[in-house]
């Protein structure tokens, strides 16, 4: 980036050849689009060239801070070039803790209610994560369950979730006589990520009104397509 920007501004003033790949950073940058000379080293994003910036920022921020004051209590899951390397080390660890087979062991989670990362510490187990987003949904405080979005309003930040590793989880099946009038229970195959929509990484089930069965309700990864 820095000697493409260097050796943009030189082509500008004449000082330099101005070649094809010069050209169209140059004027990318114009159209406010993410060069493809930066975005074939970088991670997969849609964002306009003015929030992929701001967001590289925070990504660059995000990990520096984890090297010099290290591990974060809650951790910027969409921060991550690739989310999954994360998840399976955090369930590694816990295996290697615990002495577990790691094919025995998988995530359980819980909603923590909060939506930023100002959490005191971390969990024993686990981890908690943040940074999900849901399109067509919102999550209730009040009554902690998923439920329709309010007017007007499509994408709505996923508060902190706890991801705690257990052994042998039992997955849970939920019936009528289980769930209150009104409720249900609905399982995601995974967050997903706008360019890759084959990534998954993380199943959750939530409880949910039945208003949010036929919504098309998705969790993503990023708000990529909020920022277009």
């Amino acid at each position: 980036m820095k000697v493409s920007l260097q050796n943009g501004i030189k082509a500008l003033k004449g000082l330099v050849v101005m070649s094809p790949n010069l050209e169209a950073v140059t004027s990318n940058l114009f159209d406010n689009i993410v060069p493809e000379l930066w975005a074939g080293k970088a991670y997969p994003s849609l964002k306009p060239l003015s929030s992929w910036v701001t967001d590289l920022i925070e990504r660059v921020t995000f990990i520096q801070n984890w090297i010099e004051k290290g591990n974060p209590a809650c951790y910027w899951i969409s921060g991550f070039f690739f989310p999954q390397a994360f998840l399976t080390g955090t369930l590694q660890n816990f295996a290697r803790k615990m002495l577990f087979s790691i094919d025995t062991v998988s995530f359980s989670f819980r909603v923590m209610d909060t939506l930023t990362d100002a959490v005191p510490d971390g969990p024993t187990d686990g981890c908690y994560i943040r940074g999900l987003y849901l399109e067509g949904g919102r999550w209730d405080y009040a009554a902690n369950v998923l439920d329709e979005s309010r007017p007007k309003e499509l994408y709505t930040e996923m508060p902190i979730i706890w991801l705690k590793p257990e052994q042998n989880r039992i997955k849970q099946e939920f019936g009528k006589q289980q769930r209150p009038a009104g409720a249900g229970r609905l399982a995601w195959p995974g967050a997903r990520s706008w360019p890759r929509p084959d990534s998954l990484s993380l199943s959750l089930t939530l409880t949910h009104s039945e208003l949010c069965v036929h919504a098309g309700i998705c969790l993503l990864y990023t708000s990529d397509a909020a920022d277009e």
